[in-house]
């Protein structure tokens, strides 16, 4: 299965919904380089939602953390919404659901940014 994602703008968050096998960092170097222009231009505050995510392995754990520092240096910040029960266990069991904010919902995610 292919990685793809979309980048919409909701006040000033970046909400990034991203689609399919999210399995080595290579498929995401796009999406990395997006990142990297609007961290530039002072727009480092993503949510991230996962609703369309089939798979995630520690490659694509690493792209999410790539972001959040990336992110966090420059004074934004990541949430991650609408995560599956798989990937949530994925999140738990390397405890990386202690680093990132995690949301029910992107209203939700959205909300933490007030």
């Amino acid at each position: 299965m292919k990685f793809s994602f979309e980048i919409k703008k909701e006040s000033d968050v970046n909400i990034i919904l991203l689609e399919g096998e999210l399995i080595d960092k290579n498929q995401a170097t796009g999406l990395l380089h997006n990142i990297d222009v609007l961290i530039e231009k002072g727009e480092g505050k993503f949510v991230f939602d996962l609703s369309g995510i089939q798979y995630l392995n520690s490659s694509g754990l690493n792209v999410l953390i790539n972001v959040l520092t990336k992110s966090r240096k420059e004074g934004g910040d990541v949430v991650i919404t609408n995560v599956s029960k798989k990937v949530n266990q994925l999140f738990l069991i390397t405890k990386l659901n202690t680093i990132f904010t995690m949301a029910e919902s992107k209203e939700a995610a959205i909300l933490n940014f007030s």
